[in-house]
């Protein structure tokens, strides 16, 4: 079945429509990349204003990302079966509802179910998003240049996140909530009158595949609770490992339903694309080492240098030059040189960039830092763009939300995974030492050595698209 598609780019170019309405599409991954920035700040103050335990305050931030990861699978393929615009209008909505129900929170429990279902409604909104611009413009400079800007107004609403939570949460930290609703409000307010109207999906000849839906939706919520519980120590190993297994057989399960369903919900033959599947283990792998590079630089400015939240997100941002470069620099780039060498390059820049922080000293300046920040930006920038780009090319447009799908599946695991190896591989390291500051800054130390060993796969995953051509 082919869903109609929502088109927003005009055969004789852009018009200023257009332009707007690729810029509200763009403020979807702007919302959700701040989103988690501002909370990522609060967080230590929420803790303190409501007497969360730790588990409970780790739990806040995870639940979200159990969400997300746990359906964006489900929530591609949806917007392909049932309308793009119709499932990122309702789950914006389910978006702005949560998020201030989360500011309306009185104990833990209610922030980590307002934080799992809105993780649950990003998974939905925002493949759908991708899956819009992606059928709007035919492959080529175009398309390519719109990804690269959804690609940096999201990069941007991370990095301004983090300031922008800082400063929010002195004002309170349920202004870190209501804020989203904000925007999320102007979004939805503006995407019911710029979103042209598509035709409403027929309905399945051969029905929905509900068992696979269930069976991959199960299966991505038991591996991604294996994953974050991996960062929280002391809670069990043996229950991580049952949910991996869990999650392992359901795969199977899915696989097999999907082999035998006359419409399945996923077309097990996009995997033998081996140009988008590379794009997203590469996209794992990178999203996963960027994510723990950062989240360790954060606690050895807080923890190390003793460095305020917000001071801390003031010295970070300059990673968001990546920005500025995704939408100019990075273009010119992937037109000169194709998405492979452009990819790679950025997976030796973050090589670089990590690896310069490994020799990190306890009084060390922020002018001895800014070479591994500025580069690690600049690295996110020629790789993330182009890896969108690489992941849904060649994909059939009635396919395209199942390749945005794929691909922030992958990126979500990725953060998980990146953030947790570095959690506990530092806390292993910690926890033979003393409290000393030299010993905790070996710790630090050794934990790096994880982003640094993924980018280095990464490049060799990456390394393998250099045969394809040179430009578009």
């Amino acid at each position: 079945m082919r869903t109609a598609t929502v088109s927003i780019a005009s055969t004789a170019g852009e018009s200023r429509r257009d332009r707007l309405v690729l810029l509200l599409l763009s403020g979807t991954i702007f919302l959700e990349g701040s989103d988690v920035a501002m909370l990522a700040v609060a967080v230590p103050t929420i803790r303190a204003d409501l007497g969360l335990s730790t588990g409970t305050t780790a739990w806040v931030m995870s639940g979200y990302v159990l969400g997300y990861a746990g359906f964006t699978l489900l929530g591609g393929r949806v917007a392909d079966l049932l309308g793009r615009r119709r499932m990122f209008l309702t789950w914006l909505g389910v978006f702005l509802v949560f998020s201030m129900l989360g500011g309306f929170a009185v104990g833990g429990w209610m922030l980590v179910v307002a934080r799992f279902v809105t993780g649950v409604a990003a998974a939905f909104m925002t493949p759908a998003a991708m899956a819009i611009i992606t059928t709007s413009y035919p492959e080529g400079p175009r398309r390519d240049k719109a990804l690269l800007v959804f690609a940096g107004v999201g990069a941007a609403g991370f990095s301004l996140g983090l300031v922008i939570g800082g400063l929010l949460t002195g004002l309170g930290w349920r202004w870190v909530f209501f804020a989203p609703v904000f925007l999320a409000g102007a979004i939805l307010l503006a995407a019911l009158r710029l979103l042209p109207a598509e035709a409403r999906p027929q309905p399945a000849r051969r029905g929905y595949d509900l068992a696979g839906a269930v069976s991959a939706a199960a299966a991505m919520l038991f591996l991604a609770y294996g994953i974050v519980r991996l960062e929280h120590r002391g809670e069990g190993f043996g229950t991580t490992l049952g949910a991996f297994a869990a999650g392992l057989v359901l795969v199977a399960v899915f696989v097999m339903v999907e082999r035998r369903a006359e419409a399945p919900l996923v077309r097990l033959g996009i995997f033998r694309q081996t140009g988008m599947v590379r794009a997203d283990l590469a996209a794992l792998l990178f999203l996963g080492a960027f994510f723990g590079f950062q989240f360790l630089v954060t606690l050895y400015l807080q923890e190390v240098r003793g460095w305020s939240p917000l001071q801390a997100a003031i010295a970070l941002i300059v990673m968001g030059c990546d920005a500025v470069l995704a939408p100019t620099l990075t273009p010119r780039l992937v037109n000169r040189y194709g998405n492979g060498r452009v990819i790679f390059g950025g997976f030796l820049l973050a090589v670089a960039s990590y690896g310069l922080f490994l020799p990190v000293e306890k009084d060390w300046s922020y002018a001895a830092m800014f070479p591994s920040l500025i580069i690690a930006g600049t690295a996110f920038a020629l790789a993330y763009g182009p890896l969108t780009i690489a992941a849904t090319d060649s994909v059939a447009d009635d396919e395209q939300g199942l390749a945005g799908g794929l691909l922030y599946t992958f990126t979500q695991f990725g953060s998980a995974v990146g953030i947790s190896a570095v959690t506990a591989v530092y806390g292993i390291a910690a926890s033979g030492a003393d409290d000393s500051p030299s010993a905790v800054l070996d710790a630090y130390r050794t934990a790096l050595v994880v982003p640094v060993g993924m980018v280095l796969l990464g490049a060799v995953v990456s390394a393998f698209g250099l045969r394809g051509p040179r430009a578009r």
